[in-house]
Formats: structure tokens, C-alpha cells, sequence
């Protein structure tokens, strides 16, 4: 999901300076960088990498803009994808002091050795909070959870479909479906699993093989494995589909549209944005304040406001959100015990031969 949100985002830094990044100050106003440049030097600045736009915009409203008002510590935002700063890393120069980006992106990171190890001790926010273990490794913490989730047409289906074993079945909800590629992100191997039978606490390590068979059971059926995060959402739209996987949210926009879509978050695939501190970055002490503070249960209830990849971690924060916002969140009491957790683990060490795998099967 990291290079798709990215995209023409991507914020180059040259030598001295922050090209085109985005300045939050300590009275919560925005500002251009060359104006920055000038204040909020030394330790009362912290340099942020996330992927930008949307996601941006709403960490801004909720975290960035509120830290900077109380702790007067600057926040300044650039784009890099986590290969820009493994390579700043292995040269000895990080160029920011904390990432926002996927655990799953974090593991990689961390097995080549350009994290620095999280004391979760110095976070007063994660004592006592709820925090599932998985959302805090050894090289990061999570921060909002963010799933992919079973969409479909409620006016070309004669009855909704409850399950991916429902989407399988193409004699009792007949239509052509979309499902997503690996050129875009992990393949949905969990899914054609569930359809086949696994159970959702079975589910890892993934059986390849059983998950390869049970695709090519409903491949016929495919319109199109989707590339980009906005395509599904464009095919059950046109209607050129009647069922798809999508990521959360995308189908939220439809129905605020008027389509007659609808979703469900029955066999969800949860994945989960986190922190973590580059390798020899300098201002550490700046970068557990943001963490600490983006880890409230207030903050974390604002930014899922705002944004639909905003599940918090911390389960006191749902207690602050209405009944219609939990509805589209992945962490929600009643959607968390439906989902399923990604396991950023055994996609880190199988990922590169299960796309190697898909592509080869795609091909055939």
C-alpha cells in the first residue's frame, strides 16, 4: 500500500533543505519551508516521514498541529518510501527522525538492521493501555489499523454475501468479481483460505499451495485482479462487478455517492500503520513525545474521525467515537473479532516467493 499512496507525492529532500514539505509550528499553523528553516532549530524540531495526501492532511488535524500547540516542538512532513531511507540509513544519514509506515514495512526494516529498537517503557501512553502485542514489536508501535474488506453491488445480488465463502460461490451469487494483485500489495491469499474453510485463528502459516488451488477455483470469475487502490472501487461503481476486495473506506465514499453498495467485515484483513525511529536519527527525545501523544485515547479517537484508516489500537478510544463512526472502523468492538490480524512476520520472510508464485500463476 506504501508506493500506491504515494505515487507523484513523493517529496525529494535536497542537500540543506526540505523541498516542498509541509511545517507544523508550535501555535499550530501551516507554513513553507524556507520560512522554517529559520525557527524551531535544534531539538524543537522533528522531521516526520509519511505517505502523504489524505492520510497527511488528516495525521495534521489530529496529531501533528495539537502536539506542536503543547509541546512547541515543530513538525515538518516529507515523503520517502522506506527504500529512500534504508539507503539514508546504510550511509550513515538518516535524514528524519521518525517514520509513519506499515509494520509489515517496519519488519524489513528492522531485519536489515535500520530501526532503532522502541523502549516501550518510555511511553506512558502503551502502560496499561490494551495495546494488542502484535501492534508493539521489538522496532516499532502501532499506531491505526487499516483493513481490506468484501464490497458488492446490493442491486445485482439477490441476497448480500456473508462470508468469502459466499464470494467463492459463484453459483449462488453469480457475477463477475475483483480481487487484488500482488503488484499492488500482499495477494489475498488469507481470503481464498477462508473460502476453502480455514478458520480465522488457522489461518498462519499460510498453505500456499491450498491457498493457489482455491484462486484458481474462482479465477474464471475475476474481471480483474486490481492494481491500484482506486480501481475496485471504480468497477463496483460502473457496476462492472458485483462483488470485489477493497480497502476500508473506498466503499464508504460509494455509498455517500448514493450506489447501492454495501460491505462487510466479516473475514477483514487487518494491517496496521506504525512508528518507528531510523537507524542514528538525532532527535529521539522529540520522536517519543509524538508517539506518546499520538497514542492517547483522545488523539487516537480524533484522527479515526477523520480518517477511514484510522482504527485506533488503544480500546479506550473507541469509547469516545459514535455508533456510526465504529461502523467503519476495522478495531471496533463489534468488526475486531470478525477480522483477522495480518501477520507481519511471515509475510516479511515468505512475501518476495508468494509474488514470484502469483506472477507466475498469473501468467500461466
Amino acid at each position: 500500500m506504501e508506493a500506491n499512496r504515494i505515487g507523484r507525492r513523493t517529496v525529494l529532500r535536497t542537500t540543506g533543505a526540505l523541498a516542498a514539505a509541509t511545517v507544523v509550528t508550535g501555535c499550530g499553523t501551516l507554513m513553507g519551508s524556507s520560512e522554517s528553516r529559520g525557527s524551531g532549530g535544534g531539538k524543537k524540531r522533528l522531521v516526520v516521514s509519511n505517505s502523504g495526501g489524505a492520510y497527511n492532511d488528516a495525521l495534521t488535524e489530529a496529531i501533528y498541529k495539537p502536539f506542536a500547540k503543547e509541546t512547541g516542538i515543530t513538525v515538518t512532513t516529507v515523503n520517502y518510501q522506506s527504500a529512500q531511507i534504508i539507503a539514508q540509513v546504510k550511509q550513515g544519514r538518516p535524514q528524519v527522525d521518525l517514520l509513519d509506515n506499515t509494520l509489515l514495512n517496519f519488519q524489513k526494516m528492522a531485519r536489515l538492521e535500520c530501526l532503532e529498537p522502541v523502549d516501550h517503557d518510555r511511553l506512558k501512553s502503551v502502560k496499561g493501555a490494551g495495546i494488542a502485542e502484535h501492534n508493539l514489536p521489538e522496532y516499532a508501535v502501532g499506531k491505526n489499523v487499516w483493513a481490506s474488506v468484501m464490497a458488492y453491488r446490493t442491486d445485482s445480488l439477490k441476497r448480500a454475501p456473508k462470508s468469502w465463502a459466499d464470494f467463492w460461490n459463484t453459483h449462488s451469487f453469480s457475477g463477475p468479481r475483483s480481487l487484488q494483485s500482488a503488484e499492488v500489495d500482499l495477494p489475498e491469499l488469507e481470503f481464498a483460505l477462508l473460502a476453502d474453510g480455514v478458520p480465522l485463528d488457522r489461518l498462519y502459516p499460510l498453505d500456499v499451495d491450498r491457498a493457489f488451488a482455491s484462486m484458481s477455483r474462482i479465477r474464471g470469475e475475476v474481471k480483474k485482479f486490481w492494481n491500484t487502490g482506486a480501481l475496485p472501487a471504480v468497477l463496483l461503481g460502473r457496476k462492472e462487478v458485483v462483488a470485489t476486495s477493497l480497502w476500508g473506506g473506498r466503499a464508504d465514499e460509494l455509498i455517500k455517492q448514493g450506489q447501492p453498495v454495501a460491505y462487510q467485515w466479516n473475514g477483514a484483513r487487518r494491517m496496521a500503520n506504525g512508528w518507528g525511529i531510523p537507524k542514528g536519527a538525532g532527535n529521539t527525545d522529540a520522536a517519543y513525545q509524538l508517539i506518546d501523544f499520538s497514542l492517547r485515547p483522545e488523539v487516537q479517537a480524533a484522527f479515526a474521525k477523520l480518517s477511514p484508516t484510522g482504527g485506533p489500537v488503544v480500546p479506550a478510544a473507541t469509547k469516545l467515537l459514535s455508533e456510526d463512526v465504529l461502523a467503519t472502523l476495522p478495531t471496533s468492538p463489534q468488526n475486531l473479532k470478525i477480522g483477522f490480524d495480518a501477520d507481519a512476520a511471515w509475510w516479511d520472510k515468505n512475501r518476495d516467493a508468494v509474488t514470484k508464485r502469483w506472477q507466475e500463476w498469473a501468467d500461466a
